[in-house]
C-alpha cells in the first residue's frame, strides 16, 4: 500500500522558496506593507529626515577617545600614533554637528507636538544606527517624541541605537526600499557633515526635486558650509551650466540649529500646515511619493 503524502506547505510559508531568488518579490514587497502597516498603526503622518555620518561622536565620547590616546603615547609606535592622534582630534572637531543635530532634532520634536493633529507631524527620522542618526533620535527622544529609524544589514554590523521609539524601529535588506521610505513620507531633509552614503543620499532627494518627479515640498538643509563648501562647490555645477542657477534654491545652506530650525518651522508652516487641507480617511496614510504618469 502506497505511503499517504504529507500536505506540502502552503506558498507562504514555504521558507525555502521565500528565501529563494524566486520569492525575492514578495521579500521586496514586504519591505513596503510592512512599515505602511506599523506607520499607519502608530498614527505617522510625515517626516523630517536627518542624514549624516555615523563616525561622529558626542563630545563627552570624543574627548574621552583623544584622551586616552594621549595617555597611552608611549605604547604607541610613533607613525601610528600620530594617525590616531590625528583622527582623534579631527573626532573632537566634528563633535560638534553630532551636538547639533541633538540640539535641531529637540527642537524640531519640541515645536511638532504642540501641533494640534489627528497624527504625528514631522517625525524626526534617521538611519537608525550611531553618530548623526543617534543625535537626532536622541534629541528626539529628550523632547518627548516619538522617532523613527530605519536602519540597514550590513557587512559590518550596525546595531539601532537605543532612542528610537522602540515601534518605530525599522530594519531593511534591500537599499531601495530604506531609500523609499526615507523619501515617502518627507517634508524635510536635513544633511549634515557625512560621506558617500549621505552624498547619495542628498543628491537623490535633489534629483526627485529638479525633475519635478516629487508631487510635494520637501525642504532641503545642508548643515555646516564650513565642511560642505570643501566637499562641494555648488556654484560650480551653475558656471558650468551643469545645473541651472535656480535649482540652488532647492538647497538651504545653515550653520546654527536655531537658523535650521527657524527655515524648517516657518517652511513646514507655510507649505504643510496652511491652506487647504486634504480629507484623510480615519487610520489611513496617505502620503505623496511622486507625480502619477500621465
Amino acid at each position: 500500500m502506497t505511503e499517504r503524502l504529507k500536505s506540502a506547505p502552503v506558498a507562504y510559508q514555504n521558507e525555502p522558496f521565500l528565501d529563494s531568488p524566486d520569492g525575492r518579490i514578495l521579500r521586496v514587497l514586504a519591505e513596503y506593507q510592512e512599515p505602511l502597516a506599523r506607520f499607519r498603526r502608530e498614527q505617522i503622518q510625515d517626516t523630517v529626515v536627518f542624514f549624516g555620518s555615523a563616525r561622529f561622536h558626542g563630545r563627552k565620547d570624543a574627548e574621552k577617545t583623544l584622551s586616552t590616546i594621549e595617555q597611552n603615547n608611549t605604547q604607541t609606535p610613533p607613525a601610528q600614533l600620530q594617525k590616531d592622534l590625528k583622527r582623534a582630534k579631527a573626532g573632537v572637531d566634528m563633535a560638534r554637528y553630532y551636538e547639533d543635530a541633538r540640539r535641531l532634532a529637540h527642537m524640531l520634536t519640541e515645536w511638532s507636538i504642540t501641533i494640534p493633529a489627528r497624527r504625528h507631524r514631522f517625525v524626526v527620522t534617521t538611519g537608525g544606527g550611531p553618530g548623526i542618526m543617534e543625535a537626532a533620535n536622541l534629541g528626539a527622544h529628550e523632547a518627548g517624541g516619538k522617532s523613527i529609524g530605519l536602519n540597514i544589514q550590513l557587512p559590518f554590523e550596525q546595531y539601532p541605537n537605543e532612542y528610537i521609539t522602540p515601534s518605530l524601529n525599522f530594519q531593511f535588506h534591500y537599499f531601495f526600499m530604506r531609500k523609499f521610505w526615507f523619501a515617502y513620507l518627507a517634508k524635510g531633509l536635513v544633511i549634515f557633515p557625512g560621506g558617500f552614503g549621505t552624498m547619495d543620499e542628498l543628491f537623490e532627494i535633489l534629483t526627485l526635486a529638479q525633475t519635478d518627479k516629487l508631487a510635494k515640498k520637501i525642504l532641503i538643509i545642508i548643515y555646516g558650509s564650513e565642511y560642505w563648501n570643501k566637499i562641494i562647490n555648488f556654484q560650480a555645477f551653475v558656471d558650468a551650466g551643469s545645473v541651472s542657477p535656480e535649482d540652488l534654491d532647492l538647497l538651504k545652506i545653515v550653520d546654527t540649529p536655531e537658523e535650521a530650525f527657524e527655515f524648517l518651522r516657518d517652511g513646514l508652516t507655510k507649505y504643510h500646515l496652511g491652506g487647504v487641507v486634504k480629507k484623510e480617511k480615519e487610520g489611513e496614510v496617505t502620503p505623496e511619493i511622486a507625480k502619477t504618469r500621465p
